[in-house]
């Protein structure tokens, strides 16, 4: 049964799941759905349509589905969207804005992210499962984030970026470009330092480790241009951590940013 403080507001039409805590002055538009054993506590607003999975807790004052900041949105005559997967934590004051028309209308936040203080996550982000953004994260319109990777505080990301699977970003960072799956990357602008070794440490064996490190060499440490030694590496690797790290370098749009050393 859920438990509903009776200063809280529940518009008509907005679904509550089971066992759901919703606590003192939370207001739950109409278009919402919030999924089974979710917490929604004091002061946390969730607007337009917004959809927030099970396990799911939003700290106080935390704004969930907020329309987009895109001076193009057609405030009333279009529906943005957001939706929260399984298990996820939002805590107080993050702001995270629905979709608009220059994507699908829709945010994602995948499984098991856990988004800490005065994070923002502007319009039509994506991001998968089992990302940590730590406090004042910034994430600008349209970026993309892989699973099981962490950027640090107070590290703002401009718009279109893609960050790949397994990365840390450091704290402190601006990055302004694309960071391939399972790197490091720290700086103003930051630049890829390295892989992120302790990460892949957690999510990966042995021989994947071994097969990165001599892909980062070979590609990273090569004279020639990096996109033609992704596409050289990519023709002779059987393994496919490497050729997921190899297509991020051949299909990125805004660069990778290193300093040959």
């Amino acid at each position: 049964m859920s438990k509903i403080h009776p200063t809280a507001i529940i518009e008509n039409g907005a679904v509550i799941g089971e066992n759901v805590t919703i606590g003192p002055n939370a207001f739950v538009s109409s278009q919402s759905r919030i999924g089974d054993n979710s917490q929604i506590m004091q002061g946390a607003q969730i607007l337009g349509s917004t959809i927030i999975g099970k396990n799911v807790k939003v700290y106080s004052y935390a704004i969930v589905g907020g329309d987009p900041q895109d001076i193009s949105f057609k405030v009333g005559e279009e529906v943005s969207k957001v939706i929260v997967g399984d298990n996820s934590t939002i805590r107080e004051f993050v702001t995270i804005n629905g979709g608009s028309a220059k994507g699908d209308f829709t945010t994602r936040i995948g499984n098991n992210c856990f988004m800490m203080n005065f994070c923002h996550i502007a319009h039509d982000c994506l991001l998968y499962d089992n990302i940590i953004l730590a406090n004042g994260v910034t994430l600008a319109g349209h970026v993309e984030v892989g699973s099981n990777t962490v950027i640090g505080g107070m590290t703002p990301v401009h718009q279109f970026v893609k960050i790949g699977e397994g990365c840390m970003i450091a704290g402190a960072s601006a990055l302004s470009q694309d960071v391939p799956p399972f790197c490091l990357a720290e700086g103003n602008r930051a630049s890829v330092r390295g892989l992120n070794l302790v990460g892949l440490r957690r999510h990966e064996d042995k021989e994947n480790i071994i097969a990165l490190q001599d892909a980062y060499r070979k590609i990273f440490k090569n004279p020639a241009p990096i996109r033609d030694s992704a596409l050289e590496l990519l023709e002779s690797t059987n393994n496919e951590k490497v050729r997921v790290f190899c297509q991020f370098i051949i299909d990125t749009k805004r660069g990778i940013p290193f300093e040959r050393s």
